[in-house]
């Protein structure tokens, strides 16, 4: 079997060859049945999946690959395998290929469309702005089966969650209105919850102080989650103070606190009062019994760096795996956004390589971004390189990172290739008067 380690370091171009030269394939993907092969390669759903990953900055390799692995080699795709492909191709506003996938996913009892399935195209309706064609694919659920509470909560999830708020709260409690649907209490806080956060996602503090006074109007009862999102949204609209006040109410009113409302509190309590406080606070959440977790040591992890006390903040990134709180992505990035050296950053990104943490986009992105502000190309193409070498397909926000560097040294030849690059990928770049370069949109192909 070909387990997931053995592709996931290979970017796109590697990984056809290497497949190729293993298992004999004369190309990428037959549009006919092939004969079948005495000994077919037996690939598992994560080497499927990480490949995949591998191309989900590029549609059209990612769909290739995808019929050229079920047809070449007689993979049998489950709907997780059907629903990355459909979350690539709507990346893409590919909606039209993402239906005809959907329509082989019924077609096949194996790979069946899921409440997933669905809410990856309520996302993706949603952040191209077309909101009525994800309110549409809503009202066609009940081709299978799934038009249910489920379903609506995740439509309205995504609206709220990609700034269609207005939309959503129309939806909940306006003309649109949705009711009778199975696992739908129009009266507990779930919804209630979903908006809040909606408005918070704007950062309309004015409209999310007026819906958390609403709740209490239509008597929702409010629960731990709500005061979660209320808490992070005064401390994130500059008032620290008043999410510690909101703590202190939650534990008057005897609500048990979890780990996800500790760390808004300890957040709240670093910047209004300083992170010697937060770490107090840091300590009555262990006494309770709450256990801290990834995202509790990140915040401390970010205080400590933004005040300047990178000592402490690596003993903490030291103790974690002693605490069952294994490091990722964002615990590095508290570093990275703080560090002033490109030789250190290069050596602790390393480092979390070599622990086994997959940098994402954004940290290919953040790194080259800085390391071009400060006018160092080296460390740009090292960090270039180290993304091709883990199979990272470069997105418009890197290539346009990286462009950017390059102006800014002059080397306006090699800019001009890597914009050409990004175009040919169908990303969108910048418009750049230095390359005599308008804004290009990406390819929506009618075929």
């Amino acid at each position: 079997m070909l387990s997931s380690s053995t592709f996931r370091c290979l970017n796109p171009t590697t990984f056809f060859s290497h497949t190729r030269i293993l298992f004999g394939s004369t190309s990428y993907f037959h549009s006919h049945t092939p004969e079948p092969q005495s000994n077919p390669p037996n690939f598992d759903q994560n080497t499927i999946q990480d490949s995949l990953s591998c191309y989900c900055n590029d549609w059209k390799s990612a769909l290739e690959f995808f019929n050229w692995v079920e047809t070449e080699h007689q993979f049998r795709h489950t709907t997780e395998s059907f629903n990355r492909m459909i979350d690539i191709l709507g990346k893409f506003f590919e909606f039209d290929r993402s239906w005809d996938l959907i329509q082989r996913m019924q077609s096949n009892p194996d790979s069946s469309p899921n409440h997933a399935t669905f809410r990856i195209m309520f996302k993706r309706y949603v952040t191209a702005h077309l909101v009525n064609e994800a309110i549409d694919t809503f009202n066609r659920l009940d081709e299978f089966n799934l038009k249910d509470g489920t379903s609506y909560c995740n439509l309205v999830d995504s609206l709220c969650e990609y700034k269609h708020v207005i939309e959503a709260q129309e939806l909940c409690f306006g003309e649109r209105k949705v009711v009778g649907l199975n696992g739908l209490n129009g009266s507990d806080a779930k919804i209630y919850n979903m908006i809040l956060r909606g408005w918070f996602k704007l950062g309309w503090w004015g409209k999310c102080r007026e819906f958390w006074e609403e709740m209490d109007k239509r008597g929702v009862v409010k629960d731990l989650h709500s005061y979660s999102i209320y808490m992070d949204i005064v401390c994130k609209s500059g008032k620290p103070w008043k999410a510690v006040k909101l703590y202190k109410e939650l534990k008057k009113k005897g609500i048990k606190i979890d780990v996800v409302a500790y760390n808004t509190i300890i957040r709240a309590v670093g910047l209004s009062e300083g992170v010697d406080f937060a770490m107090r606070v840091y300590r009555e959440m262990r006494e309770m019994g709450c256990q801290p977790n990834v995202v509790t040591c990140n915040i401390i992890i970010k205080l400590l760096c933004e005040n300047g006390r990178l000592k402490e903040a690596y003993a903490v990134l030291g103790q974690m795996p002693k605490k069952d709180c294994l490091p990722d992505v964002i615990t590095y990035h508290c570093f990275f956004r703080c560090l002033e050296k490109p030789k250190e950053i290069l050596r602790l990104f390393d480092r979390m390589i070599e622990s086994g943490i997959r940098p994402k986009m954004d940290t290919f992105v953040m790194l080259i971004r800085k390391f071009g502000r400060w006018g160092f190309l080296r460390p740009i193409f090292i960090v270039w390189k180290k993304m091709k070498e883990l199979g990272c397909s470069p997105d418009e926000f890197a290539y346009n990172a990286l462009i950017d560097a390059l102006i800014e040294k002059g080397m306006l030849d090699m800019a001009r290739k890597y914009e050409e690059e990004m175009i040919e990928k169908g990303l969108s770049t910048k418009p750049r008067k230095e390359l005599g370069t308008k804004l290009v949109q990406r390819e929506v192909d009618d075929g």
